[in-house]
């Protein structure tokens, strides 16, 4: 039997950058398990009500062998005899849309699909939750991952899934963005089980920012001054031996600190250290 997923999610490309993405949430385990699927430069879809977790696969295989995007939204309607409890959301690579909510989905539901975006859900508060979705998400001023999630906040906020919370996830797909440049799954985050998920979501991927991110040549700062104190006194905090000024204990003291915080990406070659790193390390190691 076909797993009934109530949820709302927001599919989108980033007209920036290319990047398509999904974010979701619902009173359901692991909804990030069930509802998004994306492929980097093809599309992003989200699944949902009674989900067929085949139509991600279908679609990108038919939109990558030329269909447009009409026909394959027509073609998984046609070939599912139960494609009225159906719903799903596709945004493909050159940001057409569509929003389709079978007529025995649980009410609340519905959607919208405008260029770029396409929002959906079911067993909602009401309408207000995909006003909302797409509000916050239009509104935000930020990179598209914040934007999604900033979208899904305030979805949940008015009222989200009328049973309550439970999981979010969010999936954002860029070729070869995934680590080390071997997958496209540039941001792959999940909260499976929580009872507000979706700002522990935010902070996940604020930790993805902290663990994975590039920052800017203002953020590296000399370890010298102020700095070379304030970095010692946490290596210290953290219980190593870096030695009374900066060098080559130092130097190893923090890349042993750094291995252990997951932050090696954010190492520099040079007689630097990322402002990130050592407020974030300042945190982890206070006095």
């Amino acid at each position: 039997m076909t797993r009934l997923v109530h949820t709302f999610s927001i599919v989108a490309r980033d007209p920036e950058t290319g990047d398509l993405g999904v974010a979701t949430a619902s009173k359901f385990l692991a909804v990030g398990a069930v509802v998004p699927f994306a492929v980097a430069d093809v599309a992003a879809i989200a699944t949902q009500s009674y989900a067929n977790t085949g139509f991600g696969p279908r679609a990108v295989e038919a939109l990558m062998a030329g269909m447009p995007l009409d026909l394959v939204d027509l073609g998984l309607q046609t070939t599912d005899d139960q494609i009225a409890q159906r719903q799903y959301g596709i945004v493909a690579a050159d940001g057409a849309s569509v929003s389709f909510t079978g007529d025995g989905c649980h009410p609340w539901a519905g959607g919208v699909a405008k260029p770029g975006l396409a929002a959906q859900g079911n067993l909602l508060a009401g309408p207000q939750v995909i006003e909302a979705l797409v509000a916050g998400f239009e509104a935000h001023v930020g990179p598209f991952p914040e934007r999604l999630l900033a979208g899904l906040l305030a979805a949940d906020r008015a009222g989200g899934d009328k049973r309550g919370r439970q999981s979010a996830a969010l999936l954002v797909v860029r070729d070869e963005g995934g680590y080390g440049g071997h997958n496209d799954r540039y941001i792959d985050l999940r909260v499976d089980d929580d009872p507000d998920p979706v700002p522990r979501l935010q902070a996940q991927l604020g930790l993805q920012r902290l663990y994975f991110g590039t920052p800017d040549e203002s953020d590296l700062l000399p370890i010298e001054g102020d700095v070379e104190a304030r970095l010692l006194r946490v290596l210290v905090n953290a219980g190593q031996v870096p030695g009374e000024a900066w060098g080559d204990p130092g130097r190893a003291a923090l890349r042993a600190v750094a291995g252990v915080e997951n932050l090696e990406e954010r190492l520099q070659p040079d007689d630097r250290v990322d402002r990130a790193v050592l407020e974030h390390l300042e945190r982890c190691f206070p006095s």
